[in-house]
């Protein structure tokens, strides 16, 4: 993949079984913060699995579209956008009602020193979004943040694991889940808990922040030497794919790839790939933010791409030049300051 063009037709690349499911689906589907990293290409992935499925159900891609340029190129993919301000109550009593909804909208970065607007965006609008869509089903995008770090050699934490959220911003995120927990009993809603870590595509990621690091020389920090990836079009299908396994109580469903990856072997493959040798410091410790995902992988299937691929993908990104976000992951982030 050498363009932008390439790479978002390949995110939009659905399974035979999301098209099915999604033909399933009993109404049109909703995306709520549809404006972020990973809302604009999991939007295009849905409107390709509905037409290869044969039923015209609306996508509909709810933000406010600060950037009026993407939301004319997801107008132009088939997604139906609305514009919102979802923490004004008046707009979003204003939104359609759909069956399903999957609620993508939340804040991280910028959390220290504003941190009454992450808990505005991430603890409190749930509950009046949940209140607004209480007869749908909804998919609720969380973080592995709400996890506790724990040992490298454990193979990362199952659902089962109580959470123990580090800063403000992870507290934040199991507040959201909790409210949306809360109305879930209370009316009956079906939802995923969505605990997502860390999606990449070669624009943003820890593959990139890697691979731009060993480029430039830049030392790598192996304090947290461990980390969680998976190909973003594989987040998006199994965002796509949980609107079949929502629950009451909520269903709660880690999302990443199955390796707990060495920071220090994937500097060290980019850097082959490269023609680099990258540059360490510090150690690895015993700790890391990990994810067990065997749920997922049992349910949808083990993630398409493969590690491997991601790393071949990202470096030829980089040596030609591709067009990179200013998105950075904080994977080495040990404090939960963002």
């Amino acid at each position: 993949m050498d363009t932008i063009a390439e790479l978002e037709m390949k995110l939009a690349q659905p399974s035979d079984k999301l098209i099915a499911e999604l033909a399933a689906l009993d109404s049109d589907l909703m995306l709520l913060g549809v404006g972020g990293k990973m809302g604009p290409s999991l939007a295009r992935l849905a409107v390709q699995a509905i037409r290869a499925g044969g039923t015209r159900k609306r996508v509909i891609g709810v933000s406010r579209f600060s950037n009026e340029a993407a939301r004319r190129e997801l107008e132009e993919a088939g997604v139906e956008t609305l514009v919102c301000d979802l923490l004004n109550d008046e707009e979003l009593q204003s939104l359609p009602e759909v069956r399903n909804v999957l609620y993508m909208a939340g804040n991280k970065f910028g959390t220290t020193g504003n941190e009454h607007f992450t808990w505005a965006m991430n603890a409190y609008l749930p509950g009046r979004v949940a209140e607004k869509f209480k007869n749908s089903r909804i998919v609720v995008f969380s973080s592995g943040n709400v996890y506790p770090f724990t040992s490298v050699g454990l193979g990362g934490v199952t659902e089962s694991i109580v959470p123990a959220p580090t800063g403000e911003y992870a507290q934040s995120c199991l507040g959201r889940e909790r409210i949306f927990e809360h109305f879930s009993h209370e009316y009956g809603i079906p939802m995923v808990i969505y605990r997502l870590n860390y999606a990449i595509d070669m624009r943003y990621g820890v593959l990139l922040e890697l691979a731009r690091s060993v480029q430039n020389g830049q030392p790598i920090s192996l304090t947290t030497g461990h980390a969680n990836v998976i190909w973003q079009g594989d987040a998006n299908e199994m965002a796509l794919r949980c609107l079949s396994v929502c629950s009451c109580p909520p269903n709660i469903v880690n999302i990443t790839g199955p390796e707990t990856m060495s920071i220090r072997w994937a500097a060290e493959e980019i850097g082959r790939r490269l023609d680099r040798r990258p540059v360490f410091e510090g150690a690895e410790s015993d700790t890391a933010l990990l994810s067990n995902a065997s749920k997922s992988h049992q349910l949808f299937g083990y993630p398409q791409v493969s590690l491997l691929q991601m790393i071949d993908w990202t470096t030829d990104w980089v040596l030609n030049g591709g067009e990179t976000w200013n998105k950075p992951t904080h994977f080495q982030e040990r404090k939960g300051n963002f």
